[in-house]
């Protein structure tokens, strides 16, 4: 068994250089397609990194009573905690919700017209970051509820609206995803079964001297893993070239930190090897069947 394995591999090898330019040729659409297709996946975990910190702001502001105590504040903030939709809980103070006023006015070059006030206008609050966007109405409805919060901020319909859309969105990623996918594997294997329609009278005079089919296949798998691997090995290359101008782009277009191309190289290194050598393999296979199923 090692020793057919060996002489498969052999002659993959010979035949992938004895057909040089229709073996650089697959292995070019190789390159092109895993650089397509990692491409795209790359920009959708970015876009996906982008809904998620997005969902990551939506979270529940409750303004406090005036009259709220220290204890009282305590106690809900502890009972939010203990609750399994809270992710984090913040207590904004009226000395810093008008800090964060003002600062929001300079940034914006608008003057500050607080200073004229006698005290301070702004109220204390509970700033209550949530798990899953979803837990909107649980936690709002919890502090509704309580005798110490004047008043929870009503994002009911903008939360709904971005849990629709950001499943939406997801949904149409992956769909996508699969179809580019598809795609690629039509494409590539259309390519090797070109390669291989060129040696059709080597395989056919194999056939007459009595070889075996997994004689006349396996050395075409093999080969066609090769192309694989190679196209993989190019196409990673590329990439590694590319990450530091694709890591500014993806910075900058989704505006968000941290996402380079670096921090995924992973699964983009995973995704590159594992499509390369299993899209060689299964278009060699197919193209080879057609002529042994003859």
């Amino acid at each position: 068994m090692i020793s057919f394995l060996l002489f498969s591999i052999k002659r993959a090898w010979q035949g992938f250089w004895r057909n040089a330019a229709m073996s650089l040729a697959a292995t070019a659409t190789m390159m092109l397609m895993l650089l397509l297709l990692a491409s795209f996946w790359i920009v959708q975990a970015g876009f996906l990194a982008s809904l998620s910190y997005v969902e990551d702001k939506v979270g529940v502001v409750a303004d406090l009573q005036d009259t709220a105590t220290q204890a009282q504040i305590d106690d809900v903030t502890a009972r939010l905690q203990a609750m399994p939709e809270v992710r984090s809980i913040e207590y904004v103070s009226k000395d810093e919700a008008l800090k964060r006023y003002r600062e929001a006015r300079a940034a914006q070059g608008q003057p500050d017209l607080t200073e004229f006030l006698p005290n301070n206008p702004l109220p204390a609050s509970l700033e209550v970051k949530l798990r899953k966007p979803d837990d909107y109405k649980t936690i709002a409805t919890f502090l509704g509820a309580e005798s110490i919060v004047d008043k929870v901020q009503n994002i009911q319909d903008t939360t709904d609206r971005l849990v629709s859309l950001t499943n939406f969105l997801r949904t149409f990623g992956v769909i996508l995803l699969a179809v580019i996918g598809s795609i690629v594997l039509f494409i590539v294997i259309n390519t090797i079964r070109l390669a291989v329609l060129g040696r059709a009278e080597e395989i056919e005079v194999m056939r007459l001297v009595g070889a075996s089919d997994a004689f006349i296949r396996w050395p075409f798998v093999f080969e066609g893993a090769l192309v694989g691997l190679f196209g993989a090995a190019l196409t990673l290359a590329v990439l590694l070239g590319a990450a530091e101008p694709l890591s500014q782009f993806m910075t900058g277009f989704f505006q968000i930190l941290p996402i380079s191309v670096g921090s995924i190289s992973r699964d983009v290194t995973i995704l590159v090897l594992g499509a390369g050598l299993g899209l060689g393999v299964i278009g060699a296979w197919v193209s080879v069947r057609t002529y042994l199923i003859r």
